[in-house]
């Protein structure tokens, strides 16, 4: 989220777009993968709730859906193309119901899909006093908006360094570096054989940047004076429309194996190979 603001502010719409296509993307196919891989090396075939996934992997993929309407509706007819205003207050108003159902989602996950609070309950006194942890969060914030300075001032530099395009950088950089903690997690519950824990971090990893960050990103754009409509290019979209499909098939029969995450990660690596000659 900081990331891409601060993008946004620098005017770099297009980076910001692909940025956000490229964390779902990455969210499935590299960080489910390299879980279900890593995990399926160590523990065999793993298990997980195939219910709690379904929701997940039921709400990806409307998020998808929404996010093709723009771009369809922006394609218009042979008669008529719709203005850019109107294409503008479109994609505002997608952005609001997706904010909408993402808040559902939650009361929904928390009521229905919550974990038995003995698994998580705490035993000894807290390791960090409030006010301690309330600071340590004030500064890790500053300093990640102090990076995400210096991140987003390099991008076009060295994009053009290296004879890579915006597109590339946004799909495939730009999201490794802003969610590699989470990566890291998820795949090492997985290797734990925590997979229910794992998908939550993935799949929902990816739900919470289409339904959230997506959404608030188009709002924000509106403030900054850099309209952002959620109008993704037609590769773009083949390739959300293509993780959210995986994620339903992964998640009906409830079990995963080491060859799953092969397969995820490999499409990953045609993804980018992709990405990289698209002019």
């Amino acid at each position: 989220m900081i990331i891409t603001i601060v993008a946004l502010r620098e005017g770099l719409v297009e980076v910001v777009k692909a940025s956000i296509a490229g964390s779902i993307i990455g969210n499935i196919l590299v960080v489910l993968g390299a879980s279900v891989l890593l995990g399926g090396l160590k523990n065999g075939t793993q298990r997980f709730d195939a219910k709690a996934a379904g929701t997940n992997a039921t709400m990806m993929a409307l998020a998808v859906v929404a996010m093709v309407i723009p771009a369809v509706f922006a394609l218009g007819s042979a008669e008529h193309r719709p203005s850019d205003r109107d294409i503008e207050r479109l994609s505002d108003g997608v952005a609001v119901v997706l904010i909408l159902i993402y808040v559902a989602y939650l009361a929904f996950s928390l009521r229905e899909q919550s974990p038995n609070e003995e698994e998580f309950e705490h035993h000894g006194p807290p390791t960090m006093k409030l006010p301690v942890a309330g600071a340590l969060l004030v500064a890790s914030t500053i300093a990640i908006v102090f990076m995400s300075e210096i991140l987003v001032g390099a991008l076009e530099p060295t994009a053009e360094q290296w004879g890579l395009t915006e597109l590339f950088v946004g799909v495939m950089l730009v999201p490794l570096v802003g969610n590699i903690a989470e990566h890291l997690v998820a795949v090492q519950v997985a290797y734990a054989n925590k997979m229910d824990l794992s998908l939550g971090i993935a799949i929902g990893s990816g739900l919470q940047i289409a339904l959230f960050v997506a959404p608030v990103l188009v709002l924000v754009s509106v403030l900054l004076g850099q309209p952002m409509t959620l109008v993704f290019n037609s590769f773009e979209l083949i390739a959300l429309v293509g993780a959210a499909l995986i994620a339903v098939l992964i998640s009906q029969d409830g079990e995963s194996n080491w060859l799953e995450g092969a397969e995820l990660i490999a499409l990953y690596a045609i993804l980018g190979i992709a990405f990289f000659f698209v002019p």
